[in-house]
């Protein structure tokens, strides 16, 4: 099984779907189909993908009009994520609400690398707490889109909630640090529940469409995480082939989709 964990579904009708007034960036979404569910369905068609995990954008804040559409529209290949703002005192009671309204919703998603402030001052701050806390107790996988500055706090929070599941986001971005601080997210592989995610590489790699010229640094993430817990998300499948071209054919099945469907219970 294929499973992508990364997509944005982006709407052209700002009526209905309109970005929230916290957002950080505003995509330009004119030249997106009407119907962007269903044209993501169809990509997933051609490329081979049998299920995917939406990923709430960060222009819609916290309104989850649009995925919760989507995962009404499409029951039986899609799961979504969600995402609150920390210093939001009722963001908890928001993501209980959101998760009784829709089961499928399955992870949330916190923002926390150089450029992101606006979201928090510390993943390990009260705040950050509280909502992290009401994650694990709806059982929610915690995605992190962490930059390397904040692998140590990463840890410093897995430590304290060892029952967490996590999956670092964009190969923890690491253009947005130095080698030192991405030693630090190398160290987040000494805990069996932390998860990376193999995506965003064309955040730093401009070889398009396997992003080849990455392969140095692919390798030593997949050597430190193992393929057991590595997922894959953005891009093609074939992505996986090629920066795990030294490990089995069952190793990469693993990482284009048979860890996620483990994890998400996704026969």
């Amino acid at each position: 099984m294929v499973i992508e964990w990364n997509t944005h579904i982006f709407s052209p009708d700002l009526e209905r779907y309109p970005f929230h007034e916290k957002a950080s960036y505003t995509p330009d979404v004119s030249s997106r189909p009407a119907d962007p569910l269903g044209a993501y369905l169809a990509q997933m068609d051609q490329h081979g993908i049998d299920r995917a995990v939406l990923v709430h954008p960060e222009p819609y804040g916290d309104d989850h009009r649009l995925v919760l559409d989507c995962l009404e529209q499409e029951k039986t290949r899609v799961k979504g994520t969600c995402l609150f703002y920390p210093r939001d005192p009722d963001a908890p009671r928001k993501m209980e609400e959101l998760v009784a309204q829709q089961p499928r919703i399955i992870a949330t998603r916190f923002h926390a690398h150089r450029g992101k402030a606006m979201y928090l001052d510390s993943l390990t701050s009260p705040e950050a707490r509280r909502l992290w806390e009401k994650a694990l107790d709806l059982k929610l996988i915690v995605e992190l889109h962490i930059g390397p500055n904040y692998a140590q706090e990463a840890a410093e929070m897995v430590r304290a909630y060892p029952e967490s599941t996590v999956l670092i986001d964009h190969l923890a971005e690491p253009h947005m640090g130095d080698a030192v601080e991405f030693a630090s997210v190398l160290d987040l592989a000494d805990f069996d529940t932390v998860y990376m995610k193999l995506s965003g590489l064309n955040h730093f790699a401009t070889d398009e469409p396997l992003y080849l010229s990455a392969r140095p640094f692919t390798r030593r993430v997949v050597e430190a995480f193992g393929p057991d817990r590595m997922v894959w998300g953005s891009g093609i499948p074939d992505i996986v082939d090629a920066h795990l071209a030294e490990y089995t054919e069952a190793d990469r099945r693993k990482v284009k989709g048979e860890n996620l469907a483990k994890l998400l219970d996704w026969d």
